[in-house]
């Protein structure tokens, strides 16, 4: 339910660990060493045992890396850990603003006259490593791929996830294992695909895993070959009760044979570089094709029966959220309340729907000045008083077997001010943009992103980090290729699910985000018959009308507004009883 800091994650421990590792590259004779948050599956979220950036700077966010040299340690995030990495990392490692400030860059200014810089070939793509060695090998910087080096040195690393897999049934998916491998093979007549990302594996296989916390997906590779046949990496325990499930043609296979596999495979073999570790690469001897991971698109594009899942999950889980926001409205005026309580209090009104596999990750809490670092976990030491006068920034979600679901609330404790209102609503307009916006196909997630800056950008505001990102199906909470960003460029078609969820943060002071989920659908066409897309809601909360200031609503946005309370009432009422349903009803009442 919340995190605290852990021998994995201990920013005191920085200095002997960086200066253990400095010892290890003397001996290994390179000026550098790269430390990703990364595994050798290369999906977003990574198991204890891989949170090597963690456990060398202290910094738990879920995106960076380090690059250490004899004389600097640099930690590279993006904006929204810029005031997180500075409260948890100790001062031997300086934060570096990414992607304003390019890793080749900074390793050229840093060894000016050159030198080795070793890395993990398992935790870096393909993609990455020749981006890299393009930019260093001119400036006399040479990339060496050795075994991991943070590992030499940490010796109490937790074991990996033996968890089994399972099988996510057909009623769940709209569409079985084998219809899916025939449909990704039939234009093939040769060679192979090598599949790494284990939400890929878990869409192409149907099953589920629990090797990564909140996210169930299997850790496995993958050899899909072009007679639709598989070999499936995973260790033997794991894969036991799936025979039946993954048929004749899956073959389990140990792990330990993976390289030797690899370096047997005839040609063409198909890598994703965006997704392919370089070791993989490094071992295939026969012709490389780079090609997408071919289970990428159409994992996006859901099922109607995946759709349909998400509805049922998105209404249990606002009855859920309406439960809780009718809880804390009663509770937090009378004061005592900390951050981990609405943490606590929330998983259990979740857990109460006798549905919930996990949340979807863990709960962003932020009262007040906590509100304004974008991905705050809530620890033992962080936990704050939720007070009076106070923005109250809650995002969270839940893990359905019928869907996975990802909202944020921000809401306010007693009155609120008017610059909170201020902020608030435009936000709040941003956010309708994108609900309403129909676009012709073709349009990608960074043609739309503007329009949900708009509103602050007319008042100098904005935020930094993205719009929106894709949602898996009992899957991960982030999910690629779409996107609602400045660098999504995938364009959108029906059936795939994003958030919709833009802020804004005054750091020291407050953090306001609200966050919905959409699903694209078809839009009716365009008087010159255009082919248009639209986004429908999945989620039904309600806004916290408090902080809304009609007065810089427009016509159309107040009658969202209103259209979109009256629908959650419609939808959320009838799972409600009491006090929760009396809240609801005022909740969603006419602006």
């Amino acid at each position: 339910m919340f995190q605290s800091f852990d021998a994995t994650s201990n920013p005191g421990q920085g200095p002997d660990r960086l200066a253990a590792l400095r010892d290890v590259m003397r001996a290994e004779s390179v000026d550098g060493v790269l430390v990703p948050r990364a595994d050798r599956h290369q999906g977003e979220y990574v198991a204890p045992c891989d949170e090597r950036l963690a456990w060398l700077t202290g910094f738990t966010g879920s995106a960076g890396f380090a690059a250490v040299l004899a004389d600097r340690a640099g930690v590279f995030i993006d904006g929204r850990y810029r005031v997180q990495v500075r409260a948890q990392v100790a001062d031997v490692f300086t934060p570096v603003h990414w992607p304003e400030t390019g890793l080749a860059d900074w390793l050229k200014h840093a060894l000016p006259g050159g030198g080795v810089v070793a890395y993990d070939p398992w935790l870096h793509t393909v993609e990455e490593i020749a981006g890299l060695a393009k930019a260093l090998t001119p400036a006399g910087i040479a990339l060496r791929a050795t075994d991991n080096l943070v590992d030499r040195i940490w010796t109490d690393r937790p074991g990996r996830p033996t968890a089994p897999f399972y099988a996510q049934p057909l009623e769940l998916t709209g569409e079985s294992a084998a219809a899916k491998r025939a449909r990704l093979t039939q234009d093939a007549d040769s060679g192979a695909w090598v599949i790494t990302l284990p939400d890929s594996i878990a869409w192409l296989l149907n099953i589920r895993g629990a090797d990564i916390a909140r996210n169930p997906v299997p850790q496995a590779f993958v050899v899909l070959h072009a007679d639709a046949t598989v070999d499936l990496f995973a260790p033997a325990a794991k894969v036991a009760e799936l025979g039946a499930h993954l048929g004749d043609a899956v073959m389990p296979r140990d792990p330990d044979g993976f390289a030797a596999a690899l370096a047997a495979l005839p040609g063409p073999v198909r890598l994703d570089p965006k997704s392919c570790p370089q070791a993989v690469r490094d071992l295939v001897t026969a012709e490389v094709v780079e090609t997408p991971d071919p289970c990428i698109l159409p994992k996006a594009r859901k099922t109607e029966v995946e759709i349909a899942g998400a509805r049922a999950a998105h209404l249990r889980d606002g009855a859920a959220m309406a439960r809780f926001l009718a809880w804390l409205d009663a509770e937090a005026p009378k004061g005592g309340l900390t951050e981990i309580d609405v943490v606590t209090a929330l998983e259990g009104f979740r857990r109460e729907t006798n549905a919930l596999r996990d949340i979807s990750f863990e709960t962003i809490c932020g009262a007040g000045a906590h509100g304004a670092i974008v991905h705050y976990r809530v620890t033992r030491d962080t936990d704050a008083p939720v007070e009076t006068g106070e923005l109250l920034l809650v995002d969270s979600g839940g893990q359905y077997v019928d869907g996975t679901t990802d909202i944020t609330r921000t809401v306010i404790v007693g009155e609120p001010t008017a610059e909170h209102r201020d902020r608030y609503t435009r936000v709040l307009q941003g956010m309708i943009a994108i609900s309403r916006a129909q676009f012709p196909r073709g349009i990608a997630g960074q043609h739309l992103d503007a329009l949900a800056r708009y509103p602050l950008w007319l008042a100098g505001l904005d935020y930094d980090h993205g719009t929106g990102h894709g949602v898996g199906s009992y899957l991960s909470v982030h999910e690629g290729p779409a996107g609602l960003s400045r660098r999504s460029t995938t364009p959108l078609e029906p059936g795939m699910i994003l958030s919709n969820e833009p802020g804004y943060y005054r750091e020291g002071a407050y953090g306001i985000r609200i966050e919905n989920l959409i699903v694209t659908v078809a839009a009716p066409a365009g008087p010159d018959g255009r082919d248009m897309l639209a986004f429908d809601t999945l989620t039904h909360v309600p806004l916290d009308r408090r902080l809304i200031d009609a007065e810089l609503l427009s016509a159309p946005e107040r009658d969202w507004i209103d259209a979109y309370h009256a629908d959650t009432l419609r939808h959320i009422a009838p799972l409600l009883e009491g006090a929760a349903r009396d809240w609801l009803q005022q909740a969603c009442a006419p602006l």
